[in-house]
């Protein structure tokens, strides 16, 4: 039996991945978050074998909730469900561990497939996202691994995403337990490392790179 956490904001999907996977018999969902922070904390209490985890979350985005799940778990494989094809994320998400990436609007027809070969230690991409895979691999040894990185650390990531998405420099200092003088000091940092002057500029820039997106 595989042990399975879905991870997604979007009540429909679940509900609908849920009864599909169910249907199976050989998958047994042990629990559902609907924010990456829930996410985290889920995967440390039930430790799923596999987590299906949105890349655009409230809280904590699918990418940065890998990485956490993986610094404390690394035998616990990810599959990212997204609505980006863009090559950007789906590098993004094999480099901070993710062993498999589906687009949602495949997913009612590759997600078994894609449960049954990540459990099997392979990697799995959407059918529509492998040639662009492959080109993006080719690339890179041709480049010699020369992909630009994001210039904020995970930490300040996370911190950028929560001021985005409108939480207060104290909601930030508590979700992430850290006192406001920290978050104050990463928010300036953002800002000088971005060139980015208000919370209107970083939150334009957190959309644009999928740290967060507009209801």
């Amino acid at each position: 039996m595989i042990r399975v956490l879905l991870a997604d904001d979007h009540k429909l999907l679940i509900d609908g991945l849920r009864s599909l996977l169910e249907a199976k018999g050989a998958i047994e969902i042990v629990g559902v978050a609907q924010d990456g922070l829930e996410a985290v904390s889920l995967c440390e209490k039930l430790k799923p074998d596999i987590v299906l985890l949105d890349i655009s979350m409230p809280r904590l985005n699918g990418i940065d909730s890998a990485r956490k799940i993986l610094a404390e778990a690394p035998h616990t494989k990810i599959i990212i469900l997204s609505m980006h094809a863009d090559s950007r994320f789906v590098r993004e998400s094999l480099r901070v561990g993710a062993s498999g990436y589906i687009l949602k609007e495949s997913a009612a027809s590759e997600v078994f497939d894609a449960i049954r070969q990540v459990s099997n230690g392979e990697l799995f991409f959407s059918k529509s996202l492998r040639d662009q895979v492959l080109r993006e691999y080719v690339d890179w040894v041709r480049d010699k691994g020369n992909l630009t990185d994001s210039p904020l650390s995970a930490r300040e990531r996370e911190v950028l995403q929560l001021l985005a998405e409108g939480k207060s420099t104290k909601d930030v200092a508590d979700l992430l337990n850290l006192s406001v003088k920290t978050i104050e000091s990463h928010r300036k940092q953002i800002m000088d490392k971005l060139d980015l002057h208000s919370i209107a500029e970083l939150t334009k820039y957190a959309i644009r790179e999928g740290l967060t997106q507009l209801e």
